[in-house]
């Protein structure tokens, strides 16, 4: 089969590798109708250490069920399902607890150790666990939105969810990708009064504006900061979505955090240790996040799809086949494209 494989920073390729097969009786194989480009996939794009075997990308699909091990019992062939971006046992205590991407016996796929989905099909580690089927055609016009369903739109429901959004909340969202706008989708379905959206790129901010953000800072750093403030009578955001990850933006967040406020950080951060912390101490802000349970999510998050309450797929604005796959790392690296979404 067909996959795409990164063998190093700027290093993208559309290879053939072998076909994706049951090894555990525990697993399924996956036709990937749908799969996309993940901005955490830029940063090994940008500087992956070069290697001979590289590794088969992709942690976001959906797609059809071609063949189930002995041992799945709750998935089966013909399914149309989302693959959320960690595989998960979804029995473990921290299963239970809806946190599937610290599952004791899951992982990540598009790693060196489990194959990614920006392929032709994709085997699934316990399948039970980790897939949900759709009840919808393949083909079905509300495709893209259910694909955000595997991260994205998780992860930006994530933050806000760490971050304490609610009803009459005043909210901040740090960053313009395709994350912080699903954020900013998460913050109005989760009533709040007040979305400022912290970006630059005129498209994204149409965009945003549309999902729900009521005001837009363009500026960065000390300016931005001071922006935010003037928008929040002097006190800042009671919740802030940190959607990026660099230090910068994790700064940012915390300063325009009020006293006792929340940031929920889902950017992948690029540091170990965190900046801002003597603020965030000082000011009892409180900092929260992670990779996001997004198979936990699916269930709450489903029905508002369907029924056409939110349109998350809309941060998809270019679609491409498998061979354009390199192209579209270097189009969202560039900024010339939101989110891509692949049709192999």
């Amino acid at each position: 089969m067909r996959a795409t494989v990164m063998y190093g920073a700027g290093d993208v390729r559309i290879e053939n590798v072998p076909d994706a097969r049951i090894i555990e009786p525990t697993d399924a194989v996956v036709t990937v109708t749908r799969a996309c480009i993940c901005g955490s996939d830029l940063w090994p794009y940008q500087k992956l250490k070069p290697s001979d075997t590289g590794r088969v990308m992709g942690h976001e699909a959906i797609g059809v069920v071609e063949a189930v091990g002995g041992e799945v019992s709750k998935i089966k062939r013909g399914d149309v399902v989302i693959m959320p971006f960690a595989f998960s046992d979804g029995t473990c205590v921290f299963c239970h607890d809806g946190l599937q991407t610290s599952c004791v016996h899951g992982g990540f796929f598009g790693t060196t150790e489990v194959a990614g989905a920006q392929a032709e099909a994709v085997r699934i580690p316990l399948a039970d666990g980790t897939l949900f089927p759709v009840q919808v055609d393949k083909d079905d016009e509300l495709m893209p939105s259910l694909l955000t369903l595997s991260d994205v739109m998780g992860t930006g429901h994530h933050a806000a969810v760490s971050a304490k959004v609610g009803p009459g909340k005043i909210v901040a969202v740090v960053g313009d990708g395709a994350v912080g706008l699903c954020g900013v989708i998460a913050a109005r379905r989760l009533g709040a009064q007040q979305i400022i959206i912290l970006g630059r790129h005129a498209d994204r901010i149409a965009l945003a504006r549309e999902f729900g953000a009521t005001d837009v800072v363009s500026g960065r750093g000390d300016e931005a900061v001071e922006r935010v403030r003037a928008l929040t009578g002097g006190l800042g955001a009671h919740s802030v979505l940190e959607c990026v990850g660099l230090d910068a933006a994790m700064t940012t967040a915390i300063s325009v955090a009020r006293p006792g406020g929340a940031v929920g950080r889902v950017g992948v951060p690029q540091n170990e240790m965190m900046p801002a912390s003597q603020p965030a101490f000082y000011n009892n802000i409180s900092v929260s996040g992670g990779p996001a349970p997004a198979r936990a999510y699916i269930e709450e998050l489903l029905p508002d799809v369907l029924n056409g309450t939110i349109q998350p797929g809309r941060v998809f604005d270019r679609v491409i086949g498998l061979d354009d796959v390199p192209d579209g790392y270097r189009a969202m690296n560039d900024r010339e494209a939101i989110k891509v979404m692949v049709e192999p």
